[in-house]
């Protein structure tokens, strides 16, 4: 009898390990967006060693030099230099760092917040839940964009001011989200059990709760990193986000905008970079969704 119960864990895992593994390769774009996502993240954590040079290093000489197919283009910059001379692909590689991090560090603490405020509010309900839901739909009244404008405006500019104000405009989405899994899941046997045997609240929440609805927060925030990347690249284009000397793909565009009919490639590649990173991220989001919901095809 003791042998089958020590072997129902690793059991159940491979099992698990197998129906992600058949997802995957049934979906074509999870695999691509997997693909993207692992590269993206590579090229960010190695960047100083996969970059051809320094991303803000000023070439006079060399200023609006066309990528290395074009006449008049070289290996040495293969993607070509903007009007300070500097490389492209090296600022496009160095972006990449910012960009990841503004979008998973901005993700990561909306997540807390709403995650909190969802197990709480969906549990205790009463005027916690009132209070938090009011302040949910004034912050839902704003346009995210528009509520980052004004509190850039008024602390200033910034990367930890970037990362704490798109934390603090987006939570509201988890929140809702897992208010209403919470809301649900609380009515079910277990948690009636576990409140008739005298479980403390703390425990119910944390150890019986969260469990049940932390798959919903990771399909949502993996969409939502991307739309960040979106969101911070706008800031930063507009001026208010990311400031030189640090490079982020949303600088590299605003630099680029003034020259789009004589020197294409300033703002193509990296809006290109963008627009790769965001669909890589939507089909590993896809793919996400398709492991996490107990409902898909096994």
């Amino acid at each position: 009898m003791p042998q089958p119960s020590i072997m129902q864990g690793p059991a159940r895992k491979n099992s698990k390990l197998k129906r992600w593994l058949k997802l995957l390769f049934r979906s074509k774009t999870g695999t691509v967006g997997l693909v993207i996502v692992i590269s993206i993240v590579i090229i960010a954590i190695f960047a100083p060693w996969l970059a051809p040079h320094e991303p803000n290093v000023i070439d006079p000489v060399n200023t609006h030099k066309p990528p290395v197919w074009m006449e008049g283009g070289d290996r040495e910059n293969l993607l070509g230099t903007d009007n300070l001379g500097r490389d492209i692909l090296s600022r496009i590689i160095y972006g990449s760092q910012i960009s990841l991090l503004v979008g998973i560090s901005s993700v990561v603490l909306a997540g807390i917040i709403g995650i909190l405020v969802g197990l709480f509010t969906g549990y205790f309900g009463g005027f916690l839940d009132t209070f938090f839901m009011r302040l949910a739909d004034s912050f839902l009244a704003i346009p995210n964009i528009l509520l980052a404008l004004v509190m850039l405006g008024v602390f200033g500019p910034g990367l930890f001011t970037l990362i704490l104000v798109l934390g603090v405009t987006n939570w509201v989405q988890y929140a809702r989200i897992i208010r209403g899994e919470v809301l649900s899941i609380k009515e079910r046997d277990f948690v009636r059990a576990a409140k008739s045997i005298g479980v403390k609240h703390r425990n119910i929440i944390f150890s019986h709760l969260y469990p049940n609805v932390i798959s919903s927060f990771i399909v949502v925030a993996t969409l939502s990193v991307a739309s960040t990347i979106i969101l911070e690249s706008s800031l930063s284009f507009l001026g208010l986000g990311i400031q030189p000397p640090q490079v982020s793909w949303g600088t590299i565009l605003s630099d680029g905008r003034d020259y789009l009919a004589t020197s294409w490639w300033l703002a193509t590649f990296p809006g290109l970079a963008i627009t790769i990173t965001v669909l890589g991220i939507i089909f590993l989001g896809d793919w996400l969704r398709d492991i996490l919901d107990p409902r898909s095809v096994k």
